[in-house]
């Protein structure tokens, strides 16, 4: 059996910057937050390394530390890139048999869209194919606490990370329904999150209906949402929460499987 050659590569790998890369896999849906033992013991480096790899993480906003200044979390500088990456990427591609199937299955205008800070970038869109469609055009850009698409994308931060993307005491207003203050936004997101999905009418501008889901990547984190609209049509409430949610869901999940590099299906969706 012949011996594999070394990669001649590896004298140009920077140990400090691998290290740090190899302590940012760790944090996944199962194990959130993380202790600087845990670290220490899933990678088997020394204590001293840990402490100044996590110090220069926590500067870059790449983990936050807990209130029990023990545990680190992913940061929003970290999930910033994370978006930043994802719409590099043609996402539009990703969605758009996605969202076509979505678009056919319930009528209505579906959507795919990304966080940039505060803000829902629009990144691909279908319309549907009444004379009433939705106008959002892809690059269009809401504020986040304001729209489900932006709930849906806040949908799993912590009060830490809420709170560094909203720190002033009043938010701004659209509609009477829109979240006044980060305590409101976080009743809403406790019920969206219960949910697993997200309802709004009216929520952000009059006149529109809509159901929004997050789009999940292997890791299970939240990397885009997904949601169909209506425009100035009434939509029966007990739709909106039984087919129609069920369309959404089945949507996010199928790009969310691609993301994942799973297979999928052509076929119409369930």
């Amino acid at each position: 059996m012949k011996e594999k050659k070394p990669d001649a590569r590896e004298r140009y790998v920077v140990p400090a910057l691998a290290h740090g890369l190899a302590v940012l896999s760790l944090f996944s849906r199962e194990h959130p937050s993380l202790t600087a033992p845990d670290i220490c013991a899933a990678l088997g480096l020394p204590r001293a390394t840990v402490f100044r790899i996590m110090v220069t993480l926590e500067r870059a906003g790449y983990v936050l530390r807990g209130a029990d200044e023990r545990t680190f979390r992913l940061g929003p500088g970290l999930l910033n890139r994370g978006f930043s990456y994802l719409a590099a990427l043609d996402l539009s591609e990703i969605g758009q048999l996605a969202l076509h199937r979505l678009r056919d299955r319930t009528g209505l205008s579906a959507h795919l869209a990304v966080r940039d800070g505060r803000e829902v970038v629009y990144v691909a869109r279908v319309a549907a194919l009444s004379t009433v469609a939705s106008n959002v055009q892809i690059g269009t850009r809401f504020p986040a606490h304001a729209t489900i698409m932006g709930r849906m994308l806040l949908l799993d931060m912590n009060d830490d990370e809420l709170r560094a993307i909203f720190p002033e005491r009043k938010l701004p207003q659209s509609t009477p329904q829109t979240p006044a203050t980060l305590a409101d936004l976080k009743d809403v997101l406790a019920a969206d999150r219960a949910r697993g999905y997200g309802v709004s009418q009216s929520f952000f501008e009059r006149g529109v209906s809509a159901v929004g889901a997050p789009v999940r990547d292997g890791a299970g984190r939240v990397v885009a949402a997904i949601n169909v609209t209506a425009v100035d049509t009434h939509i029966d409430v007990e739709a909106m929460h039984g087919p129609i949610k069920e369309a959404v869901l089945d949507a996010a999940q199928d790009i969310g499987r691609w993301l994942a590099g799973a297979p999928v299906s052509a076929a119409p969706l369930r």
